[in-house]
C-alpha cells in the first residue's frame, strides 16, 4: 500500500526536476547569470612605485571587499555573538554592515558613560514642563534612576543630590524656584524628518510628578513613586538621548566636530580608526584600544584602511566596495611605517615592570603571591613567559600576540577568561582598570616582542 501510495509522487517528482535535455548536460544552465564585476587595479591608476609596503596592501588588498574579508572581518568580527559581530555596535562582520559602518554615528553603545567619546555625542532630546507658563525647552545632558527605598520629601524640604528618583541634567538652568517642590508634567521632544522631508519637533514620551530643582539649578530631580516604577521603566525604553552622555560638561555636538565610525575622505577623523590608534589628532580616545583579544592590524593593514577611506567620496550615498582603492593617489603611502600600531621604546625594566610592580605586586608578590604568581622577584619577566596556572593551553605573554597573553587579557577585561578583571581595587570595590597609557604601554611591549630590556 505504501509503494502504491508513493509511485505517482516519485513520478511527478522526476517529471518536475529529472529531464536534463533542455539544460544541455549535467552542470548547465540555459541562461547567462548577470553578476556584478569586481573592481580591478585597472579602475584606477595603479601604484608603479618601489615601496614594498604599498605593493603588498595593492596587491593583497585591492579592493573594499578584500579589505572587510581579510582585515575587518579577521581584527573585528570573528567571534560570533562576541566582538563586531552581531551583538556588539557596529556590526562589521559582513561587507554589507561593514558598508553601513560609513557615515554611521559612533559609539551608541558605550558599555559605561566614561567610555563615551565627546566627538561621538548627539544633541540631546529636549525636556519642558508642558504645564509652566516660564518652562523653556532645555537640551538633555544626561539622567540617571538613582534605585533605593522611596522616601517622601515635603514640597519644602530639598532632596540631596542622590535621592532615590529620576535625575536629569541639563545644559542650561532649570527655570523653576529652587527650595521647594513643583508638580507638572516633563515632556521629551525631538526632531524627526517627516514624510514630507521636512523637520519636525515630537513630543515623544512625559512623565508626571513632583519636581525639585538642586544643585547649580540644571539638575532636575523627579519624584518616583512605588506606582510609577513602571512609568519610568516606559520611559527609559523609549531611548532618551543625551547630548552630554560621558557627564563631563562637554556636549559633544554643540562642539562642531562631531565624527561617524567611517567618515569618507578623513580617516584621521573616523572613529573606527581612533579606535585601533587610541588618538585622535592629538586627543585621546576613551577605551581599550582595539582589537581586544585578536592580532591587530599590521602597517599593510592600516595603509589600506587609511587608503580606502581616504578614496571615499564624501558626496555619494551609497559606496561601492568591489571598486579598487586608488593606493597612487593615497596622501598616506608617503609614509607607510607612520601607521605602525605596534610602537617602539617601551621596554620591560624602565616602564612594564614598574606598572606590574605598582598596580599588582600587593597581591601578586611576597612569600605567598596569589596564583604562585609572583611579580616582584627578580626572575618576573623568566616567569611570564610560562604558561598561565589558570589556563595551561596560554601562555602569561605570548611575545607578539597579546590577543593570546593571559596576563594581558586578564589586564583589558577580556570576556572569555574566567573571572575579574585585573587589578583588583585595593579599597575592596571589586576590580578596576589600569589607566590607559599604561595599558597601552603593555599591549605595545607585548607586539613588540616582549623583550626583557
Amino acid at each position: 500500500m505504501i509503494r502504491s501510495t508513493l509511485a505517482p509522487v516519485l513520478a511527478g517528482l522526476l517529471l518536475a526536476c529529472g529531464p536534463s535535455e533542455p539544460y544541455g548536460g549535467p552542470g548547465e544552465i540555459p541562461f547567462d547569470p548577470q553578476r556584478p564585476t569586481p573592481g580591478t587595479p585597472g579602475e584606477v591608476t595603479p601604484y608603479t612605485g618601489t615601496h614594498p609596503i604599498v605593493l603588498e596592501a595593492q596587491t593583497r588588498l585591492p579592493t573594499g571587499l578584500e579589505l572587510q574579508r581579510k582585515l575587518v572581518l579577521r581584527t573585528c568580527g570573528p567571534t560570533n555573538g562576541v566582538c563586531h559581530n552581531q551583538k556588539e555596535f557596529p556590526d562589521l562582520h559582513t561587507t554589507g554592515t561593514f558598508a553601513a559602518a560609513i557615515n554611521l554615528p559612533c559609539n551608541l553603545q558605550p558599555g559605561s558613560y566614561i567610555s563615551v567619546y565627546d566627538r561621538c555625542e548627539r544633541l540631546g532630546d529636549r525636556f519642558t514642563f508642558s504645564d509652566h507658563d516660564n518652562s523653556k525647552e532645555l537640551e538633555l545632558g544626561w539622567f540617571e534612576v538613582v534605585v533605593g527605598a522611596y522616601v517622601e520629601y515635603e514640597d519644602d524640604q530639598t532632596p540631596p543630590s542622590d535621592a532615590a528618583g529620576l535625575h536629569l541634567h541639563f545644559k542650561d538652568v532649570v527655570l523653576l524656584e529652587q527650595g521647594r517642590a513643583h508638580w507638572g508634567t516633563g515632556t521629551f521632544i525631538r526632531n524627526f524628518v517627516n514624510d514630507q522631508g521636512n523637520v519636525e519637533a515630537l513630543a515623544f514620551a512625559s512623565y508626571n510628578t513632583r519636581w525639585w530643582v538642586l544643585d547649580d539649578g540644571k539638575h532636575l530631580f523627579g519624584e518616583v513613586r512605588d506606582y510609577q516604577r513602571e512609568s519610568v521603566d516606559a520611559l527609559l525604553a523609549v531611548g532618551i538621548i543625551q547630548g552630554d552622555q560621558n557627564r563631563n560638561g562637554i556636549f559633544g555636538a554643540r562642539e562642531g566636530k562631531t565624527v561617524p565610525m567611517i567618515n569618507p575622505g578623513k580617516p584621521e577623523e573616523s572613529y573606527l580608526v581612533a579606535r585601533l590608534r587610541g588618538h585622535m589628532q592629538g586627543e585621546a580616545v576613551p577605551g581599550t584600544r582595539m582589537p581586544l583579544a585578536n592580532q591587530p592590524p599590521s602597517v599593510t593593514d592600516m595603509l589600506a584602511l587609511m587608503c580606502f577611506i581616504e578614496g571615499l567620496d564624501p558626496a555619494a550615498q551609497e559606496w561601492n566596495l568591489s571598486a579598487s582603492i586608488d593606493y597612487n593617489a593615497c596622501s598616506y603611502i608617503a609614509d607607510p611605517e607612520a601607521l605602525n600600531l605596534v610602537g617602539a621604546g617601551v621596554k620591560w625594566g624602565e616602564r612594564v615592570w614598574p606598572i606590574l610592580q605598582s598596580s599588582c605586586g600587593g597581591c601578586h608578590g611576597g612569600a605567598n603571591p596569589q596564583a604562585g604568581l609572583d611579580l616582584l622577584s627578580a626572575d618576573t619577566w623568566t616567569r611570564l613567559q610560562g604558561n598561565s596556572s589558570q589556563n595551561l593551553d596560554l601562555k602569561l605573554i605570548d611575545p607578539g600576540r597579546p590577543e593570546k597573553s593571559y596576563l594581558w587579557l586578564k589586564l583589558a577585561g577580556d570576556g572569555s577568561i574566567f573571572g575579574s578583571r585585573m587589578p583588583l581595587d585595593p579599597l575592596g570595590s571589586g576590580s578596576r582598570s589600569l589607566p590607559q597609557d599604561q595599558l597601552d604601554s603593555i599591549q605595545t611591549w607585548i607586539l613588540a616582542g616582549a623583550f626583557n630590556d
